[in-house]
């Protein structure tokens, strides 16, 4: 059967996609018995339906949805990463006390993936951003979730610098109504951009805001806070899928207002300071938090640039292979009972050490992994405008990858610390989520050749 897209207003089709941003609600209705496994199912149908739409190439275009090609993807993303969050939260929430009751937890987990879906296909650029807001809301409590007061600051913290930055992105939303009178999305696409000052403004303050949840420098500083404190399957939603989808929007405004000098500076400086942070890491889960800064910058490096097929194959591999390494660090959390970079053996357990080496390969960008075709396709693009920055980018990544691995390294091979027995079904999430970013790439060189 060859691959058909299917056009705008089939209401078939566009059931589908109601159902994307529902289903996790629906879920919800299970809120009194048995809502963790209701989760898990809606992830799976979830995962189903995106897989469904991915290969008829689904591409609807109305008054309430826009779906493209590459938001296809980003669905995928959303989907896939939800699924095996909520698996490995069911056990995981089995061993570790938590500040909120575990209906709560799959309750707000729920609505934070319908939030995301919901950014994702809505034909509106406000509604978009309400869609941003919505995740914040609806993951405030789950970053404070773990019993300890430093979670809870920085969940005020990340409340309190992603609601200043979403600020500035409603304002850019509110300049790009200002101009064009409309905020239907594929009505902006269709615009000619003629440089105006207002709209140069628009998507300048657009940056800023809806950068604050990209990881852009120097309004990313909530990021190491949330993402080292927030559970591991939560963390691993943050960076594999909210960063990305806050991307998206970007992508989204990058389109209507192209500002390429200011874009790739500021992704080339937030390349630069993160890498250089991760070498005096003692926190493995704030490593980790860096680690996303630097390839959602490098992401966004591809979009000002036009490499849109690298920045896909970089984020999808990425989403997997950071979910792979947050999840590690919560078995490494329940073996030792810490997130302290340190000399710990870990080379004695079962699937620690291979989900944690694989998923350190796949978020620096090691060969074959999905990382590295989309980093290599990037930074080819990269050089064909600007040797500097290229020359700057190459050296960053170079040092990230010898920083993470390095820690990597010694938390596995060095050391003979007491180790507590690994949770199964954890451990199996953590190292298919890892091998998955390897496979990846795998079957691109696969298809290449």
């Amino acid at each position: 059967m060859t691959p058909t897209s299917l056009e705008v207003g089939e209401s078939p089709v566009l059931n589908l996609v109601l159902t994307l941003i529902l289903t996790p609600i629906l879920a919800n209705a299970f809120y009194f018995k048995g809502i963790k496994y209701s989760t898990i199912a809606s992830g799976i149908y979830l995962v189903f339906i995106s897989l469904l739409m991915l290969y008829f190439h689904f591409n609807i275009q109305n008054e309430y949805f826009f779906v493209s090609n590459i938001t296809l993807y980003f669905i995928l993303m959303v989907s896939s990463i939800y699924l095996l969050s909520s698996i490995f939260s069911m056990s995981y929430l089995k061993v570790e006390e938590m500040r909120i009751s575990e209906r709560l937890y799959f309750l707000l987990l729920n609505f934070f993936a319908s939030s995301m879906l919901f950014s994702l296909v809505i034909n509106n650029l406000g509604l978009m951003w309400v869609g941003i807001e919505a995740t914040t809301i609806s993951t405030v409590l789950l970053v404070s979730a773990e019993k300890s007061e430093v979670a809870l600051e920085a969940s005020w913290r990340y409340l309190i610098l992603v609601s200043a930055g979403v600020t500035f992105a409603f304002i850019s939303v509110i300049l790009f109504y200002y101009y064009y009178h409309t905020l239907t999305i594929s009505t902006l696409l269709t615009e000619k951009y003629n440089g105006g000052l207002v709209l140069k403004f628009a998507s300048a303050i657009g940056l800023i805001g809806f950068g604050t949840k990209v990881g852009v420098f120097p309004v990313n500083t909530w990021l190491p806070d949330a993402h080292s404190e927030a559970p591991p399957p939560i963390s691993a939603m943050f960076s594999g899928v909210l960063l990305p989808v806050a991307l998206y929007v970007l992508h989204i405004i990058y389109q209507i207002s192209p500002l390429p000098t200011l874009y790739s500076w500021f992704a080339v400086i937030s390349i630069v300071v993160s890498s250089l942070i991760m070498a005096s890491q003692t926190n493995i889960k704030r490593l980790f938090a860096y680690s996303t800064i630097e390839n959602m910058n490098l992401a966004l490096l591809g979009i000002t640039y036009g490499s849109l097929f690298g920045v896909i194959i970089l984020l999808i591999s990425h989403a997997f292979g950071k979910a792979g390494a947050f999840y590690s660090s919560g078995l490494i959390l329940t073996s030792v009972g810490s997130k302290r970079i340190d000399n710990y053996g870990l080379w004695r357990l079962r699937f620690t050490p291979y989900s944690l080496i694989l998923s350190s390969l796949a978020v620096t960008g090691a060969p074959p992994f999905g990382t590295f075709i989309g980093e290599f396709l990037i930074l080819s693009t990269v050089l064909h405008y600007s040797i500097f920055q290229f020359i700057i980018v190459l050296i960053s990544l170079a040092i990230a990858f010898i920083s993470i691995n390095f820690h990597v390294s010694r938390m596995v091979f060095k050391g003979e610390r007491a180790l507590m027995d690994e949770n199964k079904v954890m451990g199996f999430v953590s190292l298919i989520s890892s091998i998955i970013s390897l496979g990846i790439g795998v079957y691109i060189i696969w298809w290449v050749l």
